[in-house]
């Protein structure tokens, strides 16, 4: 490799890195506030970077929202196509979907606060322009391959995909208001709560669909 050729490759992986640093704070400022909310002096100030040059990678207040839902949602297609749900029976590949979604909830709980700011102040047009239709059809597949198969209960499909997301991460979506429900001081986001929140999810779902 040149010395040029190296240079450009330091160059790339330095912008790469920068863009991810941005990335990452950015959705910790939307997720406290939404597009509207967030601020990208705020954005800026904790990546040390100016605001032009966050510009310059992504043109803009609303590019730099778009990217970084985009890279959630493209994340979590990546995280559930390694689940073989043609060559899985149904309830086992129901399960291990929803304990997919368990799970990126657990890890990324900035994308449902996201989400829910979309839906009040932009009625939901960022989201439609995301590639979420593909993860709820995997939920759909799985139901109606069970229904096919005489092992789930006759329901609307897509209606029950929704409820079932909804059940995933409603949970970490809320705990600041749920805390309230158990005695002062539980911790709704240590591991024996955060388990148990897994495993009735689960259990209540199947026992929903299971014929």
């Amino acid at each position: 490799m040149s010395p040029l050729d190296k240079k450009m490759a330091v160059a790339t992986r330095d912008a790469e890195a920068t863009k991810i640093r941005i990335l990452d704070a950015a959705e910790e400022e939307f997720a406290k506030g939404g597009l509207l909310g967030a601020r990208t002096e705020a954005i800026a100030g904790k990546t040390d970077v100016t605001k032009c040059m966050m510009f310059y990678y992504f043109k803009s207040k609303e590019g730099l929202y778009q990217a970084v839902l985009e890279r959630a949602v493209g994340r979590h297609i990546e995280a559930l196509k390694k689940i073989d749900i043609q060559n899985t029976k149904p309830e086992d590949a129901l399960r291990s979907l929803i304990a997919a979604f368990l799970e990126a909830a657990e890890h990324n709980q900035n994308l449902p606060r996201i989400f829910f700011y979309e839906g009040i102040q932009n009625k939901g047009k960022y989201y439609g322009q995301l590639a979420t239709t593909s993860i709820y059809m995997q939920i759909v597949a799985v139901l109606e391959k069970g229904m096919a198969a005489g092992k789930f209960r006759k329901m609307d499909a897509m209606h029950t995909a929704v409820n079932i997301i909804g059940m995933c991460v409603f949970y970490y979506c809320h705990f600041e208001n749920l805390k309230y429900l158990w005695p002062s001081g539980t911790d709704l986001l240590s591991r024996k709560m955060k388990d148990k929140h897994n495993d009735q999810t689960i259990e209540q779902i199947m026992a929903s669909v299971m014929k």
